[in-house]
């Protein structure tokens, strides 16, 4: 595969290293392991945390005689992330061999595709995709000794039950610019192929790692400067991270008149770790792994069947999740990406504004209720998991409650009391109100009364108030609140206050 001439980035004409501003240009590789039931070539199951060497066969070890099948499901699945991403699909695409000699690599070789792969172009977002390919993943390598890591390790076993696990390899183009745009991406491509159902997705058990390949070059040039990739990274945290390092180097070479080095690299996250960037070897070239096409494997030719079974299995993606929630209902970019990015959230709250309740509630503040206050109750342990379908709460309920707290009929502070019972016992928000006496005081004599009485309790803080420290209200609020035990609309005490101190 070709790619743009990378050379040294060249200072302006009349100035040196240290005067230049130089910009990251980043590209990744994302591999995800696929959610077939059995490896990419052979029979045998896939599974996680079995004990070592148990998932194995003639094929995925290489033995003498042996010959690989391919796995349709595999293929079915990286026709549904082609369709995902835009990408062209190739109507006929063929296995290579990968030659590398590792000790994790037990054939001498990797099953890959190279330069007929299964989906070229596309795009996610922002970042252009260059292709999606096939491949076999590698067994695992264990290093014994007090870093866990290859660096300083005093031994390394191999467990061959990853060996042959099928993986898509997705392949951008250099767009990316930050660390923090690459951890976004990230997490928008992680959203759409759990929506797809191609795997779970899960980084802690290296379900989906991340090479990153980081260039500078002066900002307002065109060209690419020599890069570096960075390995398997399996968290965004430390993609971040990795990157934000390997930036930080590569802008400290250059600025002391040195030239960046193409090589692969290790990112060590640990604190301690100096330096956090450590070599791993030279960066190859395609043509050090001496591709050729694999014997015996006939080529991959997608016919319409295919193409219709994965169009099929496709449901709506968390891009265009995205674009709908702020296009019909008006919601904030920050609410739509994260009901898009978890499905389940999503659903919830679909299921909540169309659950028909009277008053009906909002859906910017449905959103909040379920993306804020829900999720906060449910991830610190006082639900049954993050799952919201999986709690006590049900769409209809919460949709009741934020109804009547947008109709002011119960205060924010008794609505928060309310989803507190619903979450721990379920119910009825409106049978929960009448039981506790949580239904809201409106702006009456009994709330001016209790207005006044709290300003008189707080001579200092009313003083304060007129003088123009908005501040000062709080305790005031507060002591409102205490007395009516939540149930007074913030809002209208404040604007009680104010009334009665003759001040706008």
């Amino acid at each position: 595969m070709s790619e743009p001439q990378r050379t040294p980035p060249q200072p302006p004409r009349g100035g040196s290293e240290k005067d230049v501003s130089y910009e990251p240009v980043i590209g990744l590789e994302i591999h995800v392991q696929l959610a077939t039931a059995t490896k990419m070539f052979c029979g045998c199951e896939l599974s996680f945390g079995e004990p070592p060497n148990t998932r194995t066969c003639a094929v995925c070890l290489g033995l003498p005689g042996s010959l690989p099948v391919i796995n349709a499901r595999a293929v079915h699945f990286g026709l549904m992330i082609g369709l995902a991403l835009g990408s062209e699909l190739a109507p006929r695409s063929i296995f290579h061999r990968k030659n590398y000699f590792y000790p994790d690599l037990p054939k001498g070789y990797q099953i890959s595709q190279y330069d007929e792969p299964l989906c070229k172009g596309g795009g996610l977002g922002e970042v252009r995709i260059h292709r999606v390919h096939l491949e076999e993943d590698a067994a695992k390598l264990i290093h014994v000794g007090a870093s866990g890591r290859i660096h300083g390790s005093d031994a390394s076993i191999v467990d061959f039950n990853r060996g042959g696990t099928p993986l898509a390899e997705i392949v951008t183009e250099p767009d990316v610019r930050s660390p923090e745009q690459a951890s976004e991406w990230l997490k928008l491509l992680r959203a759409t192929l759990r929506q797809l159902g191609v795997s779970d997705v899960n980084m802690e058990e290296g379900s989906l790692r991340c090479d990153a390949n980081i260039s500078l070059r002066p900002v307002g040039s065109d060209a690419l400067g020599v890069k570096t990739e960075l390995k398997n990274m399996n968290s965004f945290r430390f993609i971040e991270r990795g990157i934000r390092a390997e930036i930080a180097r590569q802008q400290k070479i250059l600025a002391s008149g040195g030239e960046v080095v193409q090589e692969t690299l290790h990112f060590d996250p640990r604190p301690d770790a100096h330096p956090p960037i450590t070599s791993l070897r030279s960066k190859e070239e395609a043509h050090d792994y001496r591709y050729f096409p694999e014997p015996d494997l006939l080529p991959v030719a997608i016919d319409e069947q295919m193409l219709s079974d994965a169009r099929a299995a496709m449901s709506e993606l968390p891009a265009g999740r995205v674009e709908r929630l702020q296009r019909e209902l008006d919601l904030s970019a920050e609410n739509a990406q994260l009901l898009a990015f978890r499905a389940e959230l999503g659903d919830f709250f679909e299921a909540a504004l169309a659950a028909g309740v009277e008053p009906a509630p909002p859906p910017q503040m449905l959103a909040n209720w379920t993306a804020g206050e829900l999720t906060a109750r449910l991830a610190d342990g006082t639900g049954t998991g993050e799952d919201p379908f999986a709690s006590l709460v049900s769409p209809r309920a919460l949709a009741a409650l934020v109804g009547l707290v947008a109709a002011k009929q119960v205060s924010v502070g008794a609505g928060r009391q309310v989803l507190d019972r619903l979450v721990a016992d379920g119910g009825d928000p409106a049978a929960i109100i009448a039981a506790e006496g949580l239904a809201a005081i409106d702006g009456g004599d009994e709330l001016a009364e209790i207005v006044a009485a709290a300003l008189a309790a707080n001579v200092d803080a009313a003083q304060r108030v007129r003088e123009g420290n908005a501040k000062a209200i709080g305790p005031i609020v507060g002591q409102v609140m205490r007395e009516t035990k939540g149930r007074a609309d913030g809002t209208e005490v404040a604007r009680l206050v104010h009334e009665q101190l003759g001040v706008g």
